[in-house]
């Protein structure tokens, strides 16, 4: 067996509610220790979406055990420059909102770079920030996040480990993860005030939080890769007390998780011992039945042979558990034997309703298999979970405005409509102007135009298309969207509406700013509160992927093979979303259109399934089926 590579210690949690808990308790301890010793306890804290749990659980222990931050000194990483403190986005903003104004800490004690200073006066001031850490002592614990270009605070890609507070210039990657937060990314700053990486290892004591799998390949990167200027938060591999606190997602890709075998001995279960077969097939360049008994033993999985005499057993097993995942009839085939099958032959045909997160998300990650479901007469239904309209600009509403005021001589008369038209056009033209509160429901209108055209398209009739506007999303500070109980009764509605027979939700959780996550555990929540329902207890649940990930083959119930004109319908109704073409308002890491993604991971997942020596497909869309615990 091979050592584990990591080169920082690593604790692994089931979920960030856990750890986030943790961490809170032991800075907590910490401050009651120095409470009763009468001396400060300083703190170096973290924005973002990692630590909100965290600063709620502190926030908690205050309101409700009595622990006093009053002998507490907060030195915050890094600000937006420039940044007036009151803007919605900036870290003073958010840290009095998620703590400071829910517990007893002296507002002097409260240490955040100032946005708002002259230009001429950046340098004195970092070096005034410098000062003011070392005179309080000294850091003694670090929270930190990671951004997806492995920063730490605004430490980008290039910093020298002996950086200090100082003004840098914020990667692109960095802007566009922020950019839903700011409107578009036109709106993020471009330069923000940082703590240096210097002053980050100068702490006792580093904590680094991450979350969700979006995190997990700069996290890898980060664990096991090497010390690089280019990845920043590798130089924590430097510190003697560091600890990165996970959940599960964000330490998916560490080896020690990704191919336990290699490191220790395993208990196999049967999507462990899948995702090892096909691991070494595709490692080996193999089909599956042409792997040998040396084979497995070359790459410690000989106690898999033990458990199936041969590995002739062995690769049969696997290569029909494959096999029989992969359907052409996604709703279940009327009149066939459905033992091997990932869908039952009865109800014919099913109601099935399709959880779309935004109004895209349907047709760019499963377009065809929601095409088969109509082809194959099922009743289909899809629910469009938020508007959207953060995705819209205003040049692309401008259009819309255009069309109506150049209609006026053949339009119906309506000096409403008109003098609306205008109001927006003014403001369109002149910045300025406070923006109308209209303006965020006209570019929902307009996305929900678009996903009208694309069902249609497809076959959908009108009656079976939902809007839910979901309120959460409609929250003016997208960082502090929380799912509500409203959210969760508008999907339990529609699920007592429709007592469906499938239920499609979207499992890919890498997009930047939590929507798809958000509405998943809506729709999970929901099916929770109807599962002692009738209808409910002959539903399946699938999870989809394809607008930011797919799934990993080892994981997948159902694979929807695409010939190349499935894969043309399925493009033509992604392009009915016509303000998403051609630029993505929120590319995230990957630049390509919504389109080209998808197309590039369907078709590689049926190369994956060629190279396993199974059948050799234009394209493939994976599903995965949701049990309850």
């Amino acid at each position: 067996m091979k050592e584990i590579i990591e080169k920082i210690p690593v604790s692994v949690y089931k979920n960030s509610a856990g750890a986030s808990i943790v961490i809170a308790h032991e800075i907590a301890e910490l401050i009651k220790r120095r409470n009763a010793e009468n001396k400060k306890t300083v703190l170096g804290l973290a924005t973002g979406v990692s630590p909100i749990k965290v600063y709620e659980e502190l926030a908690r222990m205050h309101r409700e055990e009595g622990l006093s931050f009053k002998n507490v000194v907060t030195f915050n990483l890094d600000e937006y420059y420039p940044m007036q403190p009151t803007h919605p986005e900036s870290y003073v903003s958010f840290m009095n909102y998620h703590l400071f104004d829910h517990i007893d800490i002296k507002r002097e004690n409260i240490h955040i770079p100032d946005g708002t200073i002259m230009a001429s006066e950046i340098s004195d001031f970092c070096t005034k920030y410098e000062y003011d850490i070392e005179d309080a002592g000294g850091i003694d614990i670090q929270l930190l996040g990671i951004g997806r270009s492995g920063h730490i605070g605004f430490n980008e890609p290039g910093s020298p480990i002996y950086s200090k507070t100082r003004l840098v210039t914020l990667d692109i990657i960095t802007r566009r993860d922020a950019a839903d937060f700011f409107g578009g990314l036109d709106q993020v700053p471009k330069t923000a005030l940082t703590m240096g990486i210097s002053t980050i290892l100068k702490a006792r004591r580093i904590i680094l939080l991450a979350w969700e799998n979006r995190k997990s390949d700069i996290i890898k990167e980060t664990v096991e890769g090497q010390i690089r200027d280019y990845v920043p938060a590798t130089f924590l591999q430097e510190h003697n007390n560091v600890d990165f606190i996970l959940d599960f997602e964000a330490a998916s890709k560490l080896s020690r998780i990704k191919l336990p075998w290699l490191f220790e001995e395993c208990k196999w279960d049967d999507r462990l011992t899948r995702k090892a077969v096909i691991w070494l097939s595709l490692m080996l360049n193999k089909s599956v039945l042409k792997l040998t008994d040396k084979d497995y033993i070359d790459h410690h999985m000989g106690d898999l042979l033990q458990i199936w005499n041969s590995s002739y057993d062995l690769n049969i097993r696997i290569f029909n558990e494959l096999q029989h995942t992969i359907t052409g009839w996604p709703g279940g085939k009327p009149n066939a034997d459905d033992s091997q099958r990932p869908e039952r032959a009865t109800p014919y045909p099913k109601r099935a309703i399709i959880f779309s997160p935004h109004p895209d998300d349907d047709v760019i990650s499963m377009g065809g298999t929601l095409a088969r479901l109509v082809k194959q007469n099922h009743d289909v239904h899809v629910a469009y979970q938020t508007s959207g309209n953060h995705a819209v600009f205003d040049d692309d509403l401008m259009k819309y405005l255009d069309f109506i005021e150049d209609a006026k001589d053949v339009l119906p008369t309506n000096d409403q409509l008109f003098q609306k038209t205008e109001q927006l056009m003014r403001y369109f033209h002149c910045k300025g102007n406070e923006e109308p509160r209209d303006l965020a429901e006209l570019k929902g209108i307009v996305r929900k135009g678009e996903a009208k055209a694309a069902c249609r398209f497809i076959g959908i009739p009108d009656q079976n298309i939902h809007f839910l506007k979901m309120p959460f999303y409609e929250m003016p500070i997208s960082r502090e969207r929380e799912l509500g109980e409203e959210d969760i009764q508008l999907i339990v509605d529609l699920l007592q509406k429709v007592k469906p027979h499938q239920i499609y939700v979207a499992g890919d959780f890498n997009d930047p700013h939590r929507t798809h996550k958000i509405c998943f555990d809506a729709v999970i929540e929901a099916c929770e509160r109807t599962k002692n329902e009738t209808w409910s207890k002959d539903c399946y649940i699938w999870l989809y992927r394809g607008a930011w990930d797919e799934w990993d083959i080892h994981e997948a119930d159902m694979a929807v093979p695409l010939s190349p004109d499935e894969v043309t319908v399925k493009r033509k109704a992604i392009f009915k979303h016509q303000t998403q073409k051609d630029i993505v308002p929120f590319p995230g890491s990957d630049v390509r259109e919504f389109w080209q993604r998808a197309e590039e991971r369907n078709h590689q997942t049926a190369v994956l399934y060629d190279k396993l020596g199974l059948a050799d497909y234009q394209a493939m869309e994976l599903f995965v089926r949701y049990h309850f615990d």
